[in-house]
């Protein structure tokens, strides 16, 4: 496993993300409520790149005719054809079967890493 420094925290504030070349990969590092998450850039359905989709929240679990909006900032959604993906892991909303790469982050005296060799 090797860490990857990308950058300081303040360089990716609460609510937003940036892209880094990390050993030849485009990843994705996103700060949801002070956390950091990893992703490819790079939907599995067509290669589209996925850190440019909108981040949004879901619908959750709810009864007949209401509805719960959730998981705001938590679902990036694929600019091309609108696949949903869970940013903390990498998996799709809409099967089990289907997910793009997630990496381990982790602040080391105010610095981000990517640890590669150890996707989730």
């Amino acid at each position: 496993m090797a860490v990857h420094y990308v950058g300081d925290t303040e360089e990716i504030p609460a609510g937003t993300h940036k892209v880094v070349e990390v050993a030849g990969r485009s990843i994705g590092v996103y700060n949801i409520k002070g956390e950091f998450y990893a992703i490819h850039n790079y939907c599995p359905h067509q290669g589209a790149p996925m850190c440019k989709g909108d981040v949004c929240g879901t619908t959750l679990e709810s009864g007949v005719y209401e509805f719960i909006y959730g998981r705001d900032k938590e679902i990036v959604r694929c600019p091309w054809h609108g696949w949903e993906f869970d940013i903390k892991t990498g998996k799709s909303l809409f099967s089990d079967k289907t997910r793009t790469r997630s990496y381990k982050t982790r602040v080391d005296e105010g610095k981000v890493g990517i640890v590669i060799g150890s996707e989730i």
